[in-house]
């Protein structure tokens, strides 16, 4: 392996929240840009409890019209189903972005059978991508969503955006399942960890969210309890996410799209912004 790229001198730290392994491919785009990026992963990943359904899943393809994928982690680990065989021709497969894209490219599945936003929408999101296939015949179409478990799976900012689509899947006739792949959860941070989270409310550290979800796991250490993050700088890749970081105290919050470049580029200026 590469050793990683040397910040810039002077760079302010970024601490990346994502989960452990999309966090470390940040880090390192980050630190190539000259960033001093550093993870604090504050989403776990597992596979899901009931692996049932998703056998079941594959069992059942045929009957879907289309499959939509939440993440790169579900198609991750729809794909490591013992079952996992071939698509079904007729199957679209849809994501809400680029990363979750390139996750089913990675698999094997063709480019024309995915139907995701454009390169350069605005957001990746539920919204960017009915935009894309909002005006298709859905009535008496089967949808299949294949997402994340966590604790607040029956609402929450988490899932606001499957629940959206799929309320929009279903006001155009089509009927909508869900099955969880893999199971999303809150992390034990060590001692260490927890530490450089206090710091990082203070320190000039920008905070990188891209998911509410991240930021409730945060809030919801008991050793973190009392923090006053009015000090604190973030960078929020939505504007559900920009909110609920303001809502929580940060001091700062930027807005920036969610793709690496224009992250890059927002971290970049937050200094001269706000020093």
């Amino acid at each position: 392996m590469h050793p990683m790229p040397a910040p810039a001198a002077g760079a302010a730290p970024v601490i990346v929240t994502r989960p452990a392994a999309d966090a470390q491919h940040w880090v390192r785009e980050l630190r190539q840009a000259g960033l001093a990026a550093e993870a604090l992963p504050l989403i776990d990943i597992a596979a899901a409890l009931d692996t049932g359904a998703l056998a079941r899943a594959w069992q059942t393809l045929d009957r879907y019209a289309a499959c939509m994928f939440v993440s790169g982690n579900a198609v991750a680990y729809f794909f490591k189903s013992p079952l996992a065989s071939g698509l079904p021709p007729t199957l679209r497969l849809m994501a809400p972005g680029p990363g979750t894209v390139a996750a089913l490219l990675a698999a094997g599945v063709s480019a024309a059978q995915v139907d995701a936003p454009a390169a350069d929408a605005g957001q990746f999101d539920s919204e960017a991508l009915w935009a894309v296939v909002g005006q298709r015949d859905w009535q008496g179409k089967r949808v299949l969503v294949l997402r994340g478990e966590s604790p607040d799976a029956a609402g929450g900012a988490a899932s606001s955006g499957r629940d959206w689509i799929a309320r929009k899947w279903k006001s155009a006739g089509a009927q909508v399942d869900f099955v969880g792949v893999y199971q999303r959860r809150a992390p034990q941070l060590s001692e260490q960890q927890l530490q450089r989270a206090r710091a990082a409310s203070v320190d000039r550290s920008v905070w990188l969210f891209s998911s509410s979800e991240a930021l409730a796991n945060l809030l919801g250490q008991p050793a973190l309890a009392g923090v006053d993050w009015r000090g604190a700088r973030a960078v929020a890749t939505h504007p559900r996410i920009v909110d609920a970081v303001r809502a929580a105290g940060w001091g700062v919050v930027v807005a920036s799209r969610p793709a690496l470049t224009d992250i890059r580029d927002t971290l970049a200026s937050i200094e001269s912004l706000y020093p």
